[in-house]
C-alpha cells in the first residue's frame, strides 16, 4: 500500500472511531429533554450513604428492596460506587461495585458511572436540597429515575415535589416502584458481592 493510501486509510479509521465515540457519548451521557443538572455541586458533601426511596425499575435492580447507594473516593480520584439491596428471588443480599467520575466541571452534578469496565452511563442530579438530604437523579433518558434520601424515609412534600418534577420532564411516574426500607437487617459481612467495576 502506498504511503498516501495508508494515510487515507488511517484517517478514515480515526474518523470512524471518533464518530463512534461521539455517538456513544451522545447516547449514554445525555439528559432527558428539559433536565438541567444542579450547579454549585459539592461532591464531598454528596459522598456517603443514600437510601433509594423510589425508582423506575430496570433489570439490574428488579426484585431488590432495601436498596442503597454509597459513594466514597478512590485513591485515583474516581468515585467508588456500591449499590446494595436485598434480592427477593435469591433471598440474599447483593452488591454491585462500580466507579464514577464527573462528566463536566466538578461543580456540575453530572457523573458518568460504570459497573462494566469501560462502559459508562450518565448520572445526573437535577434536584438537591441545600442540606444534601434528598436528591432526584435521572439517567440519560426517561427510563432511569431515582429518589434518594439520607434516611430510609422521605417527607411527603419532598416526594410530591420530585414526582411533579419528574412528570414535567416526561417521566411516567405511575411506573415508580416505592422501595421498602428498614424491613431487613443486613449481616455484618456481605452474603454476596458482585464486583463488576474495575
Amino acid at each position: 500500500m502506498k504511503a498516501k493510501d495508508l494515510l487515507i486509510a488511517i484517517a478514515g479509521t480515526a474518523a470512524t472511531a471518533g464518530a463512534a465515540a461521539y455517538y456513544y457519548i451522545w447516547k449514554n451521557m445525555g439528559l432527558p429533554r428539559g433536565a438541567w443538572p444542579v450547579r454549585g455541586f459539592d461532591l464531598e458533601r454528596y459522598l456517603g450513604k443514600w437510601y433509594e426511596i423510589a425508582r423506575l425499575d430496570f433489570r439490574f435492580e428488579r426484585d431488590l428492596d432495601n436498596t442503597t447507594a454509597e459513594y466514597s473516593m478512590n485513591d485515583d480520584g474516581s468515585i467508588r460506587v456500591v449499590n446494595s439491596g436485598y434480592d427477593l428471588k435469591r433471598d440474599r443480599w447483593s452488591d454491585s461495585i462500580g466507579k464514577a467520575k464527573p462528566i463536566e466541571d466538578p461543580d456540575v452534578a453530572r457523573l458518568m458511572v460504570s459497573f462494566f469496565g469501560p462502559f459508562y452511563s450518565s448520572y445526573n442530579v437535577v434536584e438537591l436540597d441545600p442540606e444534601y438530604k434528598y436528591a432526584l437523579v435521572v439517567g440519560r433518558n426517561t427510563d432511569y429515575l431515582w429518589f434518594l434520601s439520607r434516611t430510609p424515609e422521605m417527607p411527603e412534600e419532598v416526594k410530591e415535589l420530585f414526582v411533579s418534577k419528574a412528570r414535567a420532564l416526561g417521566y411516567d411516574t405511575d411506573r415508580l416502584v416505592w422501595v421498602e426500607q428498614g424491613t431487613r437487617e443486613r449481616p455484618e459481612e456481605p452474603e454476596t458481592e458482585d464486583e463488576t467495576g474495575e
